[in-house]
């Protein structure tokens, strides 16, 4: 879908988040303006043509749909582009999403996670805060042990959601000698790995070490992970989920750890965001909790920007486009 070409006399106003550093080399006929985004877009920019948002909450993004008549393009610098989604722009209104812009920094964070429970690194802090020198978290170990793995090294991996993020992660994992397969809504081969579809996951789950979450919260995949499939896996398998919160049913995820029928999780995201002080999953065993800190840094966002206004003016397809009817 190509963008309608924007005919101005005056320069065309992009409005760049405060909270990350921007600074992008626009084209002749639009000018950048930097705005506080914890606060309402100020009168005097609500003529801007381009909306560059990023932690832009729901109510403030309604106000943007509300009140500025000339907008052409949203573009958000988050890999989803939900918030936007949700409100009521214009049908003349594109929305574009920041995929790609997050490959490294969830790719570097998802590995983290997965070598802290392959390598118990949880377990060993509680050694630690305790001075004590465990026997049984070092020392020999298995190649593969019997109630969790103990390597990547011949580890059969799930990447369920095979985007971009999944392309960037898997070949990290291939190369410490992880055996790699994704799940998305078509099989095939991507990026060199076999993709299967959610329909081959009864056949899978049983044999994999490793599940890696990397949907984005849309109502198809709300509560991906059930309990039904929790239980498909086996005694040894570990879950880390770096996608959306919604897409694991949480007190499926908190009784498979409780009861051990599987061996640990990890968690960047949460269906309640923050997660209440109150929640069980603070206390699970064997669960690893970080901040929805995955992201948090766009990459290469300039560029996209740039592009995507490059791409506006001219009427010229734009860059990760959403589709308004998903």
């Amino acid at each position: 879908m190509a963008a309608q070409p924007v005919r101005r006399e005056k320069a065309m106003k992009v409005l760049l988040p405060t909270n990350v550093e921007l600074d992008p080399h626009l084209p002749t006929g639009a000018v950048g303006i930097h705005y506080d985004p914890y606060s309402l877009i100020p009168d005097e920019h609500l003529d801007a043509g381009v909306l560059v948002e990023w932690s832009f909450s729901s109510r403030k993004m309604a106000d943007a749909a509300a009140r500025m008549p000339d907008l052409r393009l949203v573009q958000s610098l988050a890999a989803g582009a939900d918030n936007a989604l949700a409100a009521s722009f214009a049908p003349s209104v594109s929305i574009c999403s920041g995929v790609g812009l997050h490959d490294a920094p969830v790719t570097e964070h998802a590995l983290a996670l997965i070598l802290s429970l392959v390598r118990r690194l949880p377990a060993c802090l509680a050694a630690q805060q305790r001075h004590e020198w465990s026997r049984e978290l070092g020392g020999t170990q298995p190649l593969r042990g019997e109630k969790h793995i103990t390597m990547l090294r011949g580890a059969r991996v799930l990447i369920w959601g095979f985007g971009s993020i999944a392309e960037t992660l898997a070949p990290v994992l291939a190369s410490l000698g992880a055996e790699v397969r994704g799940v998305a809504r078509t099989a095939g081969q991507r990026a060199g790995f076999d993709v299967i579809t959610v329909e081959d996951l009864p056949e899978a789950l049983p044999e994999v070490d490793l599940l890696v979450m990397i949907l984005p919260g849309t109502p198809d995949t709300e509560n991906a992970l059930n309990a039904e499939r929790l239980a498909m896996l086996n005694e040894r398998a570990l879950v880390v989920n770096v996608g959306r919160g919604s897409t694991v049913d949480e007190a499926a995820l908190l009784e498979a750890l409780q009861d051990g029928s599987i061996a640990g999780a990890a968690i960047d995201v949460t269906a309640t965001e923050p997660l209440p002080a109150d929640s069980a999953l603070w206390d699970a065993p064997n669960l690893l909790v970080t901040p929805h800190a995955a992201g948090g840094r766009p990459v290469n966002a300039d560029d996209l920007i740039a592009a995507n206004v490059s791409a506006l003016l001219s009427g010229e397809p734009l860059k990760n486009l959403v589709s308004k009817g998903r």
